[in-house]
């Protein structure tokens, strides 16, 4: 038993690998599968499952999360969800309360989950927002995707069908539902639903005005 009062013993008799022990905090309700590995700084606390083969942290906290077999999350922080099997997660995401993450999804750095579910094999790869929103299985998220779902009284959500493409830079304008196939293009704000394999452009054309800055010369030399 050591000093956090986690018998390290007992789960590495059980097939849980912990190479370093350093900072890392075991609640003892919690339930690890045979051939899972703890990296350091991780926190596993109340309320936790996690299955077989996984890989969690370093720097992962899990609270009430219940994880599939062969998942790996680096430095992820989760609260009251579930992670399916065979997800990579992290570094530094967070999934938040009311989140259920399905077989495959791969969520990247700087991606955050808030009350939705993400289907299969979706793609969140990087500094994404996505809230109260229901995605389908085998859609990709560009990156910088926002789904804005509370007007300032309530939350809305979002509906993404499957093996949509989201493109970079999207704001998806709750409630709005994105069709399956469907694509919107990089730097759109999206406040109308988008029928299943259509393209949805709404940003403004570019304009270019030749020798504006030798005309008006400003800020700088």
């Amino acid at each position: 038993m050591d000093n956090n009062g986690n018998n390290f013993e007992i789960l590495i008799k059980q097939g849980v690998k912990i190479p370093c022990t350093d900072g890392v905090v075991i609640d003892p309700s919690a339930r690890i599968g045979e051939g899972t590995v703890i990296y350091p700084c991780t926190i596993i606390k109340e309320g936790c499952v996690t299955g077989k083969n996984c890989v969690i942290g370093p720097g992962t906290v899990l609270y009430k999360t219940r994880v599939g077999d062969g998942s790996v999350l680096d430095s992820v922080h989760s609260e009251e969800a579930v992670i399916g099997s065979g997800v990579t997660a992290g570094p530094f995401v967070h999934i938040r309360p009311g989140s259920v993450i399905k077989d495959g999804v791969k969520l990247g750095n700087f991606v955050e989950i808030k009350n939705s579910e993400i289907g299969e094999k979706t793609a969140v790869s990087h500094l994404t927002y996505v809230g109260d929103s229901d995605v389908g299985r085998g859609v990709n998220f560009g990156c910088g995707t926002v789904t804005v779902n509370f007007n300032g009284k309530e939350k809305n959500r979002c509906k993404i069908g499957d093996n949509a493409f989201i493109g970079c830079n999207t704001n998806l304008i709750a409630p709005v539902e994105i069709g399956d196939r469907a694509y919107t293009a990089a730097g759109s704000t999206i406040t109308d639903d988008v029928p299943p394999d259509s393209l949805a452009i709404a940003r403004a054309r570019q304009v270019v005005k030749a020798e504006w800055v030798k005309k008006k010369k400003p800020y700088r030399e």
